[in-house]
């Protein structure tokens, strides 16, 4: 009987050596926030109700292969589709989250959001409950290079090689 609980012993011990030498580096990436859990309510902080600050962020989980990241916050229940409240992109790989109402980190660029300006656009929803999609992308490469609102989502999708997304949402008063 003890042969057999140490073969069994011996047999758990190399399958989970096996898993953690297999699954290396391809832990799923996650996106969190200090100022709302997913799918939870946005506080009125981070709207136009409030001081339109950014929610504070940070991530991990990264693939060992990531070069940089993007960011984007975009509410798909606008009366005329997505609309895109942020758009951060070469954010450098070392970078493991944004603070509450930023700087961003340095060599991170923002590009010009649905409401036109390059900064946070904060939710500010017509009627009913909006969600808010903050989305962050690990990339293959460094510098997206030269690109545009309508090239900006394609060549993410090029170079993405992993991603997490957290949901927040906000309905105002």
């Amino acid at each position: 009987m003890k042969d057999f609980i140490k073969s069994c012993y011996r047999i758990a011990l190399f399958i989970l050596i096996m898993a953690l030498v297999l699954t290396r580096g391809s832990f799923a990436m996650e996106i969190t926030s200090r100022d709302f859990q997913n799918n939870q309510s946005i506080p009125v902080i981070h709207t136009c109700d409030g001081k339109d600050l950014s929610p504070q962020l940070s991530w991990s989980g990264a693939p060992e292969r990531t070069k940089s990241f993007v960011l984007s916050c975009i509410d798909p229940d606008a009366p005329m589709g997505d609309f895109i409240h942020w758009l951060v992109y070469d954010i450098p790989a070392t970078v493991t989250g944004i603070a509450q109402g930023g700087p961003l980190p340095a060599g991170a660029k923002e590009m010009a959001n649905d409401f036109g300006k390059k900064s946070y656009g904060s939710p500010c929803p017509p009627s009913g409950t909006h969600r808010y999609f903050f989305s962050l992308y690990a990339l293959k490469i460094e510098k997206l290079g030269d690109i545009n609102k309508d090239s900006f989502l394609k060549k993410v999708r090029e170079n993405q090689i992993g991603s997490a997304r957290i949901i927040g949402l906000y309905q105002r008063r």
